[in-house]
């Protein structure tokens, strides 16, 4: 288990929520609340200096808006992780974060302990996306457009085994170890499921797959 501690900057610009986001994750001693930003601008202004483990960005921001941030910040910084402070209106922003290369989501209503696991499971590599969000997403597919009606993509009894545990946020020794496969042959699975899909992240791939009705969700 790595016991690194946890570098993370909040970036949200309702000062009560930040404050009790902080307050908590304080409480956790593998947490080091490293910065505070109120808009896109003060995040950026700060990634000058000093480069978090993990992001805790928020949508809506006055000045500069979560989506334009994270497409920034990644742009100069590839391998930063950004979990997104999502609220249920955000959904029509869901798609453009995936596309800006967001790795994360959970509902500000979230409690601590999914809120611990989403920030360790992406310091780990692995993408997280809060399963309330995922069944709200199968319901509403309000964010993306229309499903291609011909689309046929085959996928082979191990592909959709191994998509489902991605969609649950396992990492790659995780599935291996739920499949009795090494992790080398989930991480071919895993880059055939993206050429098969034309997509270019786990986030995008997981949302693809929603939308298709490629994998199923428990409700």
């Amino acid at each position: 288990m790595n016991t690194k501690k946890i570098n993370i900057i909040i970036v949200e610009d309702h000062e009560i929520f930040r404050s009790g986001l902080k307050f908590v994750l304080n409480q956790h001693d593998k947490f080091n609340i490293i910065g505070e930003a109120s808009n896109g601008k003060e995040f950026l202004l700060f990634l000058k200096n000093r480069i978090p483990d993990i992001v805790l960005l928020d949508i809506e921001m006055p000045e500069m808006n979560g989506i334009d941030a994270a497409t920034e910040a990644l742009k100069r910084f590839p391998n930063l992780k950004i979990i997104v402070l999502s609220s249920y209106n955000d959904e029509e922003y869901y798609a453009r974060m995936i596309l800006a290369g967001v790795q994360g989501f959970v509902l500000k209503k979230a409690g601590v302990n999914e809120l611990e696991g989403a920030i360790q499971t992406v310091f780990d590599g692995s993408n997280y996306f809060s399963q309330e969000l995922l069944q709200k997403m199968v319901f509403s597919k309000k964010d993306t457009s229309k499903p291609n009606t011909k689309l046929k993509i085959k996928l082979t009894q191990r592909e959709v085994e191994v998509l489902q545990l991605i969609s649950a946020g396992l990492s790659n020794p995780e599935i291996g170890e739920k499949l009795f496969i090494s992790h080398m042959t989930v991480s071919n699975h895993r880059s055939k499921l993206l050429a098969k899909t034309d997509t270019n992240n786990t986030a995008s791939l997981i949302m693809f797959s929603i939308k298709h009705n490629l994998i199923s969700i428990d409700v």
